[in-house]
């Protein structure tokens, strides 16, 4: 399966942390799914255009979080997950709304104004 990760240089959230969240986010999705390898640090961060010290905060994230594991000489996979898929749904969805709010920060927005405008977003 080949990765489509992109990291956003006017995005106010660390390039580790943006990469954690598109990684998780595949997982849940089940684009990526258990025994699923992949890229080595230093291709991923090469392709990416960053420190391969970023790539492996993120892996090694990811493993604490129990979503990879890493073996020396076997690569970096994803992990045969105990979680439920109504679980990934919502840490998916919580980590796009957390996403969402850094991003309006970031912008200067107020907590208030994000409230507002993701209200107008969903009309009961």
């Amino acid at each position: 399966m080949t990765l489509v990760l992109a990291l956003d240089p006017d995005d106010p959230t660390p390039p580790y942390a943006q990469l954690r969240r598109q990684l998780a986010d595949l997982i849940a999705a089940g684009r990526l799914g258990p025994g699923d390898r992949l890229p080595p640090l230093r291709q991923l961060a090469g392709d990416l255009g960053v420190a391969v010290g970023t790539v492996a905060r993120t892996y090694r994230e990811l493993e604490q979080d129990g979503l990879l594991t890493s073996r020396r000489g076997g690569g970096t996979r994803v992990a045969a997950s105990g979680r439920t898929p109504a679980t990934d749904r919502r840490q998916l969805l919580a980590g796009m709304a957390e996403e969402f709010v850094a991003r309006a920060r970031g912008l200067g927005f107020t907590d208030e104004e994000v409230v507002v405008a993701l209200g107008r977003q969903l009309p009961l």
